[in-house]
């Protein structure tokens, strides 16, 4: 018995278990990333602004000693790395628009999150953490929100080119089905 055949402009489901495979790793690391940055911009800096600036700043540099680890490493390096490597298996499987798509993801995290990250939110974090927190009050806070607003700013940046890059990789996976 023969399957019957599509009609025209019918997607083809047959997605290539590589591509798919890759695609959903990807998908797994820019969300993984994505709700970092979120986490940031909805809640950390918004308790941490809250707190006085002495606690804030403390807070801030005791997180920034500790975030760079083996948990946050796959996400933050391997998405974009993911990304590539999902986007040109997908162009090998003749699925331009899956292929696109996640280039698209790839170049939306790189320019809207990594690059941020390694120069401005990299450079603020260096220039807290050789901060000796202030005395008085009055002083630490004034030097907590000379480096909380600049920063929060940049992760909002980071937060959005994320979700850019979160919706590029899914409608990736929406258009791996898809030959093209």
């Amino acid at each position: 018995m023969t399957t019957p055949a599509l009609p025209a402009g019918s997607p083809d489901f047959a997605i290539p278990y590589r591509s798919s495979v890759l695609a959903a790793i990807s998908l797994l690391l820019t969300g993984a990333i994505f709700g970092f940055f979120y986490a940031y911009s909805v809640s950390v800096m918004w308790g941490l602004d809250a707190s006085d600036g002495s606690s804030a700043i403390a807070a801030m540099q005791g997180i920034n000693r500790v975030v760079r680890n083996a948990a946050f490493a796959p996400a933050f390096f391997g998405a974009p790395l993911l990304l590539l490597l999902t986007a040109g298996s997908a162009l090998r499987a003749s699925r331009r628009g899956a292929s696109a798509a996640f280039a698209l993801a790839a170049l939306a995290y790189l320019m809207g999150a990594f690059l941020p990250t390694y120069f401005v939110n990299i450079p603020m974090n260096q220039a807290l953490a050789s901060l000796a927190t202030p005395a008085e009050s009055g002083e630490a806070a004034l030097a907590w929100h000379a480096y909380s607003d600049p920063w929060t700013l940049w992760n909002h940046i980071r937060t959005a080119a994320s979700g850019v890059a979160l919706l590029a990789a899914g409608s990736g996976i929406l258009l791996l089905g898809r030959r093209n």
